[in-house]
């Protein structure tokens, strides 16, 4: 029988994801580290950095005496999110695939690599936070650091998968994580953090879409009907988006929609333009982090964030009818793009998320 909980954690190689592994393992659990390989370029796999990444999670287990293991799910992440992200797009929808990839990758498949090394829990090293109630429901609660919250990237999360999770640098600061990296005498101490697409990394948009979407020649409008521009294809470009349209004349431009049937994407004048501002949106594909956590909340005032970073704005929901929730925004917001997540707040803690519809 074991005497110690035992945590299998998701090692990155990078500082956050260390520094948990470590303040585990000074908590007295038994710790393993798991580096999750789930992209790389084909002919180049150093186009990605996964083997350097591998190569630092691999010294922190190494630092830290704990067992290392790699997991290859790129095949699962090519089909479940890189497969998803391209119907997106191609459908004229903004996607986020770091969301999806949280739902099916770390807290999915990676889970179930832990039932099989016997763990009792995975951990990340999200600034998220856990409370558990007596009875063992999860709830899931933004960072104490709120310059680097990522409760926004977990809001697919479900009851079951929280439960089983655990986010140690997450009642803690940045400036603190990475004291706490020196301390431990942690390699990736001073390690930038990585930026970009889950897994990805920073890559130029247009030519990561391009390898799988033909670029076709369409008109730029003005919210008033008139043709001031042609676009190589509406799906290289985003709400709210103003560089890389190619208008000339110094007149600010901002797309505000993206038309797939005609393949045109309009733009309107101006960063306060009404045109790209919503006081309300739909939204389906409901998950609660706790079974009916947001039909408590109907017709109530909560907060709700429909990208990562953006201020909680204040709002109510309801149920336009089964499986649809309309939101209704005390202030306008800017850029509301199809295909992203909303994700629903009380306070500190997420209740849960939905796709934006129109």
């Amino acid at each position: 029988m074991k005497s110690k909980v035992s945590v299998l954690v998701g090692l990155s190689g990078g500082v956050d994801s260390s520094v948990s592994a470590a303040l585990l393992l000074e908590a007295g659990y038994e710790v393993i580290g798991g580096f999750m390989k789930n992209w790389s370029d084909g002919a180049s796999d150093e186009s990605c950095g996964w083997r350097a990444e591998r190569r630092d999670a691999m010294a922190v287990a190494a630092k830290l005496n704990i067992p290392f293991h790699t997991f290859d799910f790129e095949e699962e992440y090519r089909a479940l999110v890189y497969e998803y992200m391209i119907a997106e797009y191609k459908a004229g929808r903004t996607p986020n695939p770091d969301v999806l990839c949280n739902k099916y990758m770390k807290f999915a498949l990676f889970l179930r690599e832990a039932d099989k090394l016997d763990c009792e829990f995975v951990a990340m090293g999200h600034y998220a936070r856990v409370r558990r109630d007596a009875d063992g429901t999860a709830h899931l609660l933004a960072g104490v650091d709120k310059n680097k919250d990522q409760s926004y990237f977990l809001c697919q999360l479900t009851q079951a998968q929280l439960q089983r999770t655990l986010f140690p640098v997450g009642d803690l600061e940045k400036p603190e994580v990475r004291k706490l990296a020196q301390k431990f005498d942690l390699l990736v101490a001073d390690k930038k953090d990585s930026q970009g697409i889950c897994f990805v990394g920073q890559v130029n948009m247009d030519d990561f879409l391009q390898a799988r979407i033909e670029p076709h020649t369409g008109n730029i409008l003005t919210t008033a009907g008139r043709v001031i521009g042609q676009h190589h294809g509406f799906e290289f470009y985003t709400i709210g988006q103003r560089g890389g349209l190619g208008i000339g004349g110094g007149t600010p431009y901002y797309v505000v929609e993206r038309r797939a049937e005609t393949n045109e994407v309009i733009v309107a004048t101006g960063a306060d333009d009404p045109a790209l501002y919503r006081v309300s949106l739909r939204a389906s594909a409901i998950t609660e982090t706790i079974e009916g956590n947001l039909q408590k909340y109907f017709g109530k005032k909560i907060t709700a964030r429909i990208r990562y970073r953006q201020p909680l704005a204040a709002c109510v929901v309801v149920e336009a009818q089964s499986g649809v929730l309309e939101v209704k925004f005390e202030a306008p917001q800017r850029a509301v793009a199809p295909g992203q997540f909303i994700a629903f707040y009380d306070g500190d803690e997420l209740l849960g998320s939905a796709v934006i519809d129109n």
